[in-house]
C-alpha cells in the first residue's frame, strides 16, 4: 500500500511526500521525560471545503526535570504501523513550547484542500501523537494520544412553497443536502440522511422539529406540511463523524 504523508511546507501549505514508517518509530521513552494530553483544534472537528484554507492548532503537555528542548506533533489516518495519510512538521523547530519542566508545546497546521486533500475517504476519524526532547538528552514519543474528527463541510438549503398560502392548504417544503467532495473539489448530494424538518413561529426565536425526512439518492428533500401560523421552515442535520452539523437559513412564509 502506498503511504502519504502531508508535511507542513514552507509555504505554509501542506506538501505530499511519500511515507514509510519503520517499526522503531513506535512509542519510545527515554530517560524520564513524559508527553501527554494532546488536543487538536481546541477539542472541535477540523470541518474543511473544497476551496477554503484552514489553519488549526494542537497542543500537548510535555514534561522533564531538566526542562522540555523542542517539541513535534503526528496527526495520521489509518494505524500508525500502515497510515493513509500522515501530517507532520518538517522539523521540531516547527512546534514552540513554553519555558518550565512541564510545558504546553504548539503546533499549527494549514491545510488547503486542493492541495492536500485529495480523496473523501481521508474524512472520519484521525490519531494524534506526539514528541518532546529535554535539556539533557531524554526524549518520550506516544503515538496515539487520542482521536479527533476531519469533516468534508456541508451545506444544507430550504424551500417552502407557495408563498404567501392560506391557511389549512398544503405547503410543500424542499431542499437539499450537499458535502465537499475532495477527490473532485465539487459539492455532491448526501444521500440517505435522516434530517430534521423543523419550525419556527413568527415572534418566536425557537424552532421546534415537525418531522423528520431522509434524503434521496442525490441529496434532495421533499415533504408537506399543513400552513397554520406565519413562521419560518427550515431543515437541520445533525452531522455525522464524516460531516458537520448544518441547519438551513430559515424560510418565511406568510400565512393568510
Amino acid at each position: 500500500m502506498r503511504r502519504l504523508a502531508i508535511g507542513a511546507a514552507s509555504s505554509g501549505a501542506l506538501a505530499l511526500i511519500a511515507l514509510t514508517v519503520p517499526a522503531a518509530h513506535a512509542d519510545t521513552v527515554v530517560g524520564d521525560t513524559a508527553v501527554s494530553n494532546a488536543v487538536v483544534n481546541g477539542g472541535k472537528n477540523v470541518v474543511v471545503g473544497t476551496t477554503n484554507k484552514v489553519t488549526f492548532k494542537v497542543t500537548f503537555t510535555a514534561s522533564d526535570p531538566s526542562g522540555i528542548a523542542s517539541g513535534q506533533t503526528y496527526l495520521y489516518h489509518g494505524t500508525w504501523s500502515d497510515p493513509d495519510a500522515f501530517w507532520t512538521q518538517d522539523s521540531p523547530s516547527e512546534t514552540t513550547c513554553t519555558t518550565g519542566t512541564t510545558v504546553t508545546c504548539t503546533s499549527t497546521y494549514s491545510i488547503w484542500p486542493e492541495y492536500d486533500l485529495h480523496y473523501s475517504a481521508f474524512a472520519g476519524t484521525w490519531h494524534v501523537g506526539a514528541y518532546a526532547k529535554a535539556n539533557d538528552g531524554d526524549s518520550a514519543k506516544r503515538t496515539d494520544l487520542g482521536t479527533f474528527h476531519v469533516q468534508r463541510y456541508a451545506k444544507l438549503t430550504v424551500n417552502a412553497s407557495p408563498e404567501p398560502v392560506t391557511k389549512g392548504r398544503t405547503l410543500t417544503v424542499t431542499g437539499k443536502l450537499t458535502r465537499a467532495n475532495w477527490d473532485d473539489r465539487q459539492y455532491h448530494g448526501y444521500a440517505g440522511q435522516a434530517v430534521k424538518l423543523q419550525f419556527r413561529k413568527a415572534g418566536s426565536s425557537t424552532y421546534s422539529t415537525v418531522k423528520t425526512v431522509k434524503t434521496d439518492g442525490s441529496g434532495n428533500l421533499k415533504t408537506t406540511v399543513t400552513a397554520s401560523a406565519d413562521g419560518a421552515w427550515r431543515y437541520s442535520f445533525a452531522g455525522t463523524s464524516t460531516t458537520p452539523a448544518v441547519s438551513a437559513t430559515g424560510d418565511s412564509v406568510d400565512v393568510r
